[in-house]
């Protein structure tokens, strides 16, 4: 987690807590050291938020300090808590503890009416629910897409042939049944789809493709239209 954002996961957390808050209950939930947190406190109090405490004693957030409000109608909370709750049938770890952090969030931000809209569990999201890779971790190839950074796949293809790629991730498209990654694939110098349960292994590379990520999506996105089918069927290997 980039620095900017844990201060802001700080804020949130003394926030919504309704008592101090030690140090090592925020590390724990942010996963990183308490040394880290200690930092992160006395930055944020060099920027003036009104934080409170000390070590070993746990931390407040003083009142009168608050983040810019959320403003949703009714509808928009709706679409946002049925989207979060499809977010838990996909099969990324990290974007379903994501999702419910944001919950959290939300549910602490927006007025009470809204507030009644999301702990109420009146909407649901039902079916299959996708079963995480064994050996492509989704965070990771998410993290490449945003990086530009090259992946090396061991990949084995629906006719059970195994092949080695470098390729530049593109996209990733969460189904139902499966996650499947976009990429430019340096073997075939053309796009091509890989389904996540296929990888035998994935790893990046030192190598990167900045500024090519966005041309290389639009020549993607360029081929639905071309050929008049769903990114799926674009072809695999």
């Amino acid at each position: 987690m980039r620095k900017a954002s844990r201060l802001f996961e700080i804020i949130q957390i003394l926030r919504l807590a309704g008592k101090p808050v030690t140090a090592a209950e925020i590390a724990e939930a942010l996963e990183v050291t308490p040394r880290s947190i200690y930092r992160d406190i006395a930055a944020l109090q060099g920027m003036r938020v009104p934080i409170e405490g000390e070590r070993g004693i746990g931390y407040i957030l003083r009142p009168g300090f608050d983040l810019p409000p959320l403003m949703f109608s009714i509808e928009e909370t709706e679409a946002i808590v049925l989207a979060l709750a499809l977010l838990a049938r996909t099969g990324d770890e990290e974007l379903k503890a994501a999702a419910r952090r944001v919950s959290q969030k939300i549910t602490g931000a927006v007025p009470e009416p809204l507030r009644k809209t999301f702990r109420s569990q009146a909407l649901h999201a039902w079916g299959t629910v996708a079963t995480p890779p064994p050996a492509a971790d989704l965070a990771m190839i998410r993290r490449a897409i945003r990086d530009e950074q090259k992946l090396a796949l061991d990949y084995r293809d629906e006719l059970g042939r195994a092949t080695e790629r470098t390729v530049r991730p593109l996209a990733l498209i969460y189904y139902s049944e499966h996650a499947m990654m976009v990429a430019w694939c340096e073997l075939r110098q053309d796009i091509r789809n890989f389904r996540a349960d296929r990888v035998e292994h994935c790893e990046p590379l030192g190598a990167h493709f900045r500024g090519e990520g966005n041309r290389l999506r639009q020549l993607w996105i360029a081929g639905w239209k071309t050929n008049s089918v769903e990114p799926l069927e674009m072809g695999e290997v």
